[in-house]
């Protein structure tokens, strides 16, 4: 990623939140936060965890839990 304009930062800053991606930018917590997303989304592309209902929250949790063992797994 190119270093960016400190023009650019001072006007994001000064428009506050309609400047879109916020001068504090964190790229670490940014990188962390974009896994955990993907991840659920891997997760939900599993008919068993997007289109469950259940009654007992153990009950979903072990069907999480399966389809993140058969993710790891499949590596």
């Amino acid at each position: 990623m190119m270093p960016e304009p400190k023009d650019q930062r001072a006007n994001r800053r000064r428009k506050g939140s309609a400047g879109r991606r916020p001068a504090g930018f964190n790229r670490d917590r940014y990188r962390r936060r974009s896994e955990v997303e993907r991840t659920i989304n891997r997760l939900n592309n599993s008919r068993a965890v997007a289109t469950r209902y259940d009654k007992r929250a153990y009950v979903f949790h072990g069907t999480v839990t399966a389809a993140a063992m058969r993710l790891w797994l499949r590596g």
